[in-house]
C-alpha cells in the first residue's frame, strides 16, 4: 500500500445504487476534504447499478477501489464489503447522493480522536434547499413509535415526532443521542468490531439505528457534531422505487422490534406487525395522493 494511504486517519464507504452524475460529485467531496490530514482512502460499493455511475467513478478517478459485487445486496452488507476493504482506524460510511462540506472530516475525526469511548459520530446534515434533516435522533418510547407511526404522515410537528426526532433540541450544539442517520456516519474501527459490524439481515433502513443501538449496548457513546457539516439530496437513489422502499422500511422497523423486545414485550409482536403493515399501507396511499398531477386551473 502506497505510504500516503497507510499514513491516513481516515476511510470512506460509499454505498451506490444507480445515484447517477452525484455518485463523482459525492466522492470528488470525500477526497477533497483533507481536514483531517490526507485525503482519505475511498471504497465505492456498487449495488448493482445499471446506469454506469459506478464505471464513470472508476474512469474520473482512477484512485478510487470500486467493488462490484454483481448484485444488490443491501445496504448493510455492503458497508461491511467495503469496510473490509479498507484499514483506517476511522471509516465513514455515506450515501452516494451528499457531499461533504471542507473540514467535515477534521471535526469528526478529531472529535472521535479526543473522545475514546465515542464508537459513532454523525455530521449535521442539510437539504439542498440549506434546512437542516433531523438526524440525530432517540429510539422511540412504544407511545412515541405509535404517535410518530399515525400522525407523523399528516402532522409532521407532533408532539410525539418532535420527542422521536428530537426537534427541539439545538442543532448548533454537539450532544450524545441514541443514533445517528447512516447516511453519513463516522465510525471507530474498534467499536465495529465489538459489534461485529453492520447486521446484514437488514437490507434497507434502521440498520442504523441497529448499530448505534447495539454500540450503546456494549458501552459505546453516540455523538451528534455540527461542526461537521454535509448537504444530502433525500432520496436520490430510493425514489426510483418509492412503493418498495416504504414496504423494506416498515420491514425493517418490525425486525428492529423482534431483535429489542424481550420477555413479555414480544407477545405484542404480532400487534406491531399489523400495525407496521396498516401504516405502510398508509404511507405508500399518501404517497400516491402526493404524486398525483393536479387537474388544470381554469381561468377567466
Amino acid at each position: 500500500m502506497p505510504e500516503s494511504q497507510a499514513e491516513t486517519r481516515w476511510a470512506a464507504v460509499v454505498i451506490n445504487y444507480e445515484a447517477g452524475a452525484a455518485l463523482c460529485d459525492c466522492v470528488r467531496s470525500l477526497l477533497a476534504d483533507t481536514s483531517a490530514g490526507n485525503a482519505p482512502q475511498v471504497v465505492v460499493v456498487d449495488n448493482g447499478s445499471s446506469d454506469g455511475s459506478a464505471a464513470a467513478v472508476a474512469r474520473a478517478l482512477p484512485t478510487v477501489k470500486v467493488l462490484h459485487p454483481g448484485a444488490n445486496l443491501g445496504y448493510a452488507r455492503a458497508a461491511n464489503l467495503g469496510i473490509a476493504a479498507t484499514d483506517a482506524p476511522v471509516v465513514a460510511v455515506c450515501n452516494p447522493d451528499l457531499e461533504v462540506r471542507e473540514g467535515a472530516a477534521g471535526a469528526l475525526v478529531e472529535r472521535l480522536g479526543a473522545e475514546r469511548d465515542l464508537g459513532a459520530v454523525g455530521p449535521m446534515i442539510r437539504n439542498t434547499n440549506g434546512t437542516i434533516y433531523p438526524s440525530a435522533r432517540s429510539v422511540p418510547r412504544l407511545r412515541d413509535a405509535v404517535g410518530h407511526g399515525i400522525l407523523g404522515l399528516v402532522w409532521p410537528t407532533n408532539p410525539f415526532t418532535r420527542r422521536y426526532r428530537q426537534l427541539d433540541a439545538d442543532p448548533d450544539r454537539r450532544r450524545d443521542v441514541d443514533w445517528v442517520s447512516g447516511a453519513a456516519v463516522w465510525l471507530r474501527r474498534t467499536a465495529l468490531t465489538t459489534v461485529g459490524g453492520w447486521d446484514e439481515r437488514y437490507f434497507m433502513y434502521v440498520e442504523d439505528v441497529d448499530l448505534c443501538w447495539q454500540l450503546r449496548q456494549r458501552g459505546w457513546r453516540v455523538g451528534y457534531e455540527p461542526g461537521a457539516v454535509v448537504t444530502h439530496v433525500q432520496g436520490a437513489t430510493t425514489a426510483k422505487h418509492p412503493y418498495r422502499m416504504i414496504a423494506e422500511h416498515h420491514r425493517s422497523l418490525y425486525r428492529f422490534a423482534s431483535k429489542r423486545w424481550r420477555g413479555a414485550r414480544r407477545f405484542a409482536l404480532p400487534l406491531a406487525a399489523a400495525f407496521l403493515a396498516l401504516r405502510a399501507g398508509l404511507a405508500m396511499a399518501e404517497h400516491a395522493l402526493r404524486r398525483r398531477p393536479r387537474p388544470p386551473q381554469v381561468t377567466g
